[in-house]
């Protein structure tokens, strides 16, 4: 492709190239500068589509043409003589071309045209006095555009710098190492522009002789490098001069440890490192390292470079076709160093956000296409460091077969908020018309958001009711029909109606001296005024009284003084506004204290401006009268949302004027408190109010949020954190996407506390929280710069923290031969949660071989049972609390001997030794605590009632049996008693317990030599499933006697049949039951009994299958004997009364006795123990 100088035309080798229809540019305007009075030519050539119209444009105006200023015949622009002086207009500007044809118009990008020009001196050299062999440093500076060339001149005359020694940086620093005698001199620097040359004044150099003796000497930076801020491709410049003795080596590095580029970067003289071509990639920050070789003293400087680069697309628009009413859609997006801002342009001319067309962030969507909307549109993005443009063209469809649009429409005002919509049918193809749509926006300000209502067939009128008062609105009617929409009707414009004030004014308070109140107010935006405020209503009384004092003012006032007022004390004030139709709601009581009439020397208040950052941050500005003559050490802020708790003081600076409060709820009225202090006294307050606005509503923005983040999921990962979890919305496939997450404990007054955190991720650990403490959770999306609504909260508690220290107070006491029992206190330390204990104990002789046996017991428990200990052995016992999050230190271990069975009846106690001690012999037991001492002693008060009880019924019981029953003939009883009756085989007797219900247990009666034993005590006799035994150590039985129910008999046979069935190993039980017996059954049976297996002991234990413990304070469960009673469904024979030893039967009366049948009444036999010593 060539390009001919003076024709518009291109010749066109390539077929197709430029057959294109729409616009485009060939040449665009560039960045240029030149001197003043020089010409300038700013390129443009344009092709598409004959004829092509051009036209120039300075910062969007357009350029008028003259002598100077013109167009050539190919598009650019030419001024012959550029103008630049001061007073005078100046031909500087940016300058863009339009192009246009048929089909729309593109604009180019923007040329910047800056004139030449060099400002004085900034920095000029200085004279030095060097060491010889030291460095020598001179600087200058100066800003001139184009950028200065400075050379440098040493007694007038050019220094040369071919010399190794000397480096003369571009930006104007000369740098001489190793300084000689005949370095000493004048030096100075000359600045070179196309306009200008500029020569700064002389700086002397003088060079002292060098001594003999040169000591050792810390490396130092004596000039490191400085921030820098460079556009893309720029030659960057790191200076670092360093002196030390030896002569210091300088190194470079990044700060974030990436290599440094090195196809674009060199060392310039000593040390100074150069950045040619600069890229994006080489922003970071550099650091300059100063070492003495061979040691490890070194000394370190850096600096920061920041890139910028200018706009560049990653996302261009496309060209789209759609029919009329229909809906496009561009996109556009760019990056660039700072980041681009982005608008859209139509045919030229920049777009704003007005009701169908709707603009937000780099989109531009177009409702209700319209045959005007057929164009050409332009995304531009730019920065300081430059813009670009993309295009795209909207083409409409039209179709032929369309409705009219609908006619005579007329708009009615209801009420504040409502308008009543009426029109006619179209003329043309009314009766194929299935629906109407109704569009409203806003008649006054830009960006206004259009709305659309749509409609069915059957009806020509709709209320609108969502208006809002005070407000004129533009309306407009589109009919649909198969084929397609209808053209938009004529609009109309009306009026709604005022309304009472939605809010009272933000009102301030100050002070002027100790007996006035100054309050002022700001006018209530439109969008709560609804209407013309035509009155203020101000309320004030003391907050020790109820008397209110009122004021009406003017709807103009903006201030109303309050004087005569007491000082030192609290007043609070409220404002109400008005308009025609009435008043509405007060503000809430805002307080203000009014000086102390001592307080002469006081700050005065400072003149307090709040304004709100966004919808959570607010901005508090002040200033202190200038008239003020006290001293200001610094200020305190106050602030506290209308009903809620005060925070503060935030104490501040003397020298600050401004501070921003966030954390805030949108949507709510905020009370700010500010006054200054000396370290005298508190000055005089300043009271304001300011209410935060709503975050972006659905109202607000230009599309519909999107949708909120799905099931939003909590659990407790320690005492501190909580993992959250959440679905992202399957609305879009954006790629960049963000959430804030919202933490806060349940029932929190203090919204500044609310914590809130960022994650691109779908996952986040909330960490920092407070253990066992309830918090409610949401979150919500961010993409496109839209933010959707909350999530749902959810809410979790998070975990307590693990036990820190050990169980306190462990005992151990003996209770049994080899039963002991383990009690201990929590752990202390505050909100410390306890859900289990592990108790760990062994014999010393296993301790060694490190195996311990392990209980544990619930967190509401702290005894245990130690059992089946071996005598003779020393036990170790420690213990240990735990919770879910993790297990606490185990307890110190604390040592019992269990004696051995010959030094039972020795009596003594084993006493309590500390894990350390190494004794053989252990004695006395060790005692329980205050609280389970009680315990047992209320216990044991408890069973000794109810014996004595159960001893005065069988008393009185065997009184009314001998009353009540005959002398028994032809044998007493003593002959019975020493009857002789073989006793039953424990085979025998075992085979007869086999069929006995497991669950029934019986109170047997001791048994002594002669008859039945006396409750009250008893022999030496014990009895297990053999029979009576001998026991070598004597201890006493406590035996409960208790009777089931009885069968109702006469008392004579009762009496004589228990009699004949009584023999050793069987207990007698006779009914009482007034029930009639049966003829020929007998209502006394025998039952006969054995020492079983402690059935409950093993099959309804609680505690550890390691140790076989109960897992129950009491020890019931080991001295229960548990006797099955009961009788064989089958009658057995008389033989199963003969001995097994003799086989003789002793006793023939026994043969004529009958075993009754089995009833269902049994009898409970159970035998309770309780270790004697």
């Amino acid at each position: 492709i060539s390009v001919l100088n003076d024709s518009p035309l291109f010749s066109l080798p390539l077929s197709g190239v430029w057959c294109f229809s729409e616009l485009f540019f060939a040449k665009e305007p560039q960045d240029v500068t030149v001197a003043r009075k020089d010409p300038v030519v700013l390129d443009c050539q344009a092709h598409g589509e004959v004829p092509i119209t051009i036209s120039w444009l300075k910062n969007g105006a357009k350029v008028s043409e003259n002598e100077r200023i013109y167009m050539l015949s190919n598009g650019s622009l030419y001024i012959s003589e550029v103008e630049g002086k001061r007073g005078e207009p100046s031909d500087e500007g940016h300058y863009q071309c339009l192009a246009m044809n048929k089909y729309g118009a593109v604009l180019s990008q923007k040329g910047h045209l800056t004139l030449a020009t060099m400002s004085a001196f900034e920095v000029q050299p200085l004279s030095v006095e060097i060491q010889e062999g030291g460095v020598a440093r001179f600087a200058c500076k100066v800003t001139a555009n184009p950028p200065a060339i400075i050379t440098w001149e040493v007694n007038r005359t050019s220094l040369p710098i071919a010399m190794d020694r000397i480096t003369a940086l571009p930006t104007g620093v000369l740098q001489i190492y190793g300084v000689e005698q005949k370095d000493a001199g004048n030096y100075r620097c000359v600045a070179t522009t196309v306009a200008n040359r500029r020569k700064s004044v002389e700086a002397t150099l003088n060079v002292v002789p060098a001594t003999d003796i040169k000591p050792f000497h810390k490396p130092a930076i004596i000039a490191g490098p400085q921030n820098i801020t460079a556009s893309l491709h720029q030659t960057v410049i790191l200076e670092c001069v360093a002196t030390g003795n030896p002569k210091p080596i300088i190194s470079w590095s990044r700060l974030d440890h990436k290599s440094i580029d090195v196809f674009n970067t060199r060392v310039l003289g000593n040390g100074n490192l150069m950045i040619s071509d600069v890229k994006v990639q080489h922003a970071g920050v550099y650091i300059c390292r100063a070492t003495i070789p061979g040691t490890r003293n070194f000394t370190v400087a850096m600096a920061t470079l920041t890139v910028l680069a200018p706009p560049s697309f990653v996302e261009w628009p496309e060209s789209l076709t759609r029919p009329r009413a229909g809906t496009a859609r561009f996109a556009c997006q760019a990056e660039g160093i700072p980041a681009p801002k982005m608008s859209w342009l139509k045919n030229g001319r920049r777009m704003h956000s007005n009701g169908r067309i709707k603009m937000y962030n780099s989109k531009l969507v177009i409702n209700q296409i319209i045959p005007e909307d057929d164009a050409i549109y332009q995304c531009m993005a730019e920065n300081n460091q430059g813009s670009i443009l993309s295009k795209a063209r909207l083409t409409v469809v039209m179709s032929e077969d369309r409705p009219s649009a609908p006619y005579n429409v007329h708009a009615e005002t209801m009420s504040s908020s409502a308008i009543l919509l009426a029109w006619e049918r179209p003329l043309y193809n009314s009766d194929k018309v299935i629906a109407y749509s109704v569009h409203y926006m806003k008649a006054e300000g830009l960006n206004n958001e259009e709305y659309q209502v749509v409609i069915g067939n059957d009806t020509t009128h709709y209320i609108i009711d969502d208006l809002e008062p005070a407000s004129n609105y533009t309306f407009y009617i589109v009919a649909y029909m198969p084929m397609g929409a209808s053209q938009m009707s004529d609009h109309v414009t009306q009026h709604t109606l005022e309304d009472v004030p939605l809010r009272a004014p933000e009102i301030s308070l100050t002070s002027r001296s100790p007996t006035d109140i100054l309050i002022s107010w700001l006018p209530i935006p439109a969008k709560y005024r609804r209407g013309q405020v035509v009155m203020y209503r101000l309320s004030y009384r003391l907050s020790t009284e109820s008397t209110i004092q009122v004021l009406e003012l003017p709807g103009t006032a903006p201030e109303y003084l309050l004087g005569g007022l007491k000082p030192d004390n609290v007043y609070l004030v409220r404002i109400t506004a008005a308009t025609r139709i009435g008043w509405g709601e007060a503000s809430l009581w805002t307080s203000h204290r009014t000086p102390k009439a001592t307080s002469v020397k006081a700050p005065k208040s400072p003149e307090l401006r709040l304004d709100p950052l966004n919808c959570t941050t607010i901005t508090v500005r002040w200033q202190q009268d200038s008239d003020d003559t006290a001293a200001i050490q610094g200020y305190k802020l106050y602030y506290k949302e209308e009903g809620q708790q005060e925070n503060g003081p935030i104490l501040l600076n003397a020298q600050d004027l401004a501070y921003t409060v966030s954390g805030l709820d949108p949507r709510r009225k905020y009370h700010v408190r500010l006054l200054a202090y000396n370290s005298m006294e508190e000055g005089y307050q300043a009271d304001q109010t300011v209410s935060t606005p709503g975050c972006v509503s659905v109202r607000d923005r230009m599309v519909p949020p999107p949708p909120t983040p799905h099931h939003l999921y909590a659990k407790a990962n320690t005492s501190s954190s909580i993992y959250l979890h959440w679905g992202r919305p399957a609305f879009t496939t954006a790629q960049v996407i963000n959430y804030t997450i919202r933490c806060n404990p349940v029932g929190l007054q203090n919204a500044s506390l609310v914590l809130y955190l960022q994650t691109s991720e779908t996952h986040m650990l909330v960490q920092g929280l407070e253990p066992r403490t309830k918090y409610e959770f949401a979150v919500r999306l961010h993409v496109d710069q839209l933010s959707s609504p909350w999530s749902p909260v959810v809410y979790h508690t998070t975990l307590p923290e693990a036990p820190t220290g050990p169980p306190l107070g462990v005992k151990v006491t003996l209770i049994e031969d080899d039963t002991a029992l383990v009690s201990w206190k929590p752990p202390d330390g505050p909100g410390t949660v306890v859900t289990r204990y592990t108790i760990l104990y062994t014999s010393r002789k296993a301790w060694i071989a490190g195996e311990w046996q392990v209980l544990h017991r619930e967190g509401s428990i702290t005894m245990a049972l130690l059992e089946n200990l071996e005598p003779g052995n020393v036990y170790l016992v420690k213990i240990a609390a735990s919770n879910e999050v993790g297990e606490g230190p185990f307890s110190n271990a604390v040592e019992l001997a269990v004696l051995p069975r010959e030094m039972s009846e020795s009596n003594q106690r084993p006493k309590r030794l500390d894990s350390g001690d190494a004794a053989t012999v252990y004695s006395g037991y060790y005692h329980l605590d205050q609280k389970s001492m009680t315990g047992i002693v209320v216990g044991v008060c408890i069973a000794l009632t109810c014996i004595l009880i159960c001893i005065l019924i069988l008393i009185y019981r065997s009184k009314a049996r001998k009353t009540s029953a005959p002398k028994p003939v032809g044998q007493g009883t003593d002959q019975l008693s020493h009857t002789s009756i073989s006793l039953a085989s424990a085979s025998e007797v075992g085979k007869s317990i086999e069929g006995i219900a497991e669950n029934e247990e019986s109170l047997l009666p001791m048994i002594v030599g002669k008859g039945f034993l006396d409750a009250k005590g008893g022999g030496d006799l014990i009895i297990n499933s053999y029979g009576p035994i001998a026991k070598p150590v004597c201890r006493k039985k406590w035996l409960f006697f208790q009777d089931s129910k009885r069968e109702k008999m006469d008392e004579t046979p009762r009496f004589a049949q228990a009699v004949c069935l009584y023999q050793p190993g069987t207990a007698v039980l006779i009914s009482e039951d007034d029930s009639p017996s049966s003829p020929g059954q007998h209502s006394s049976y025998q039952v006969p009994f054995s020492i079983t297996a402690d059935t409950e002991h093993s099959a309804n234990r609680e505690g550890s299958h390691e140790t076989g413990d109960s897992g129950r304070f009491s020890h019931e469960s080991n001295d229960e004997i548990h006797l099955s009673s009961g009788i064989s469904s089958t009658p057995p024979t008389s033989n199963s009364f003969v001995g097994s030893d003799s086989g003789v039967n002793m006793c023939p009366v026994l043969s004529t006795c009958e075993e009754p049948p089995y009833q269902s009444s049994t009898s409970s036999l159970q035998i309770q123990s309780t270790a004697q010593n």
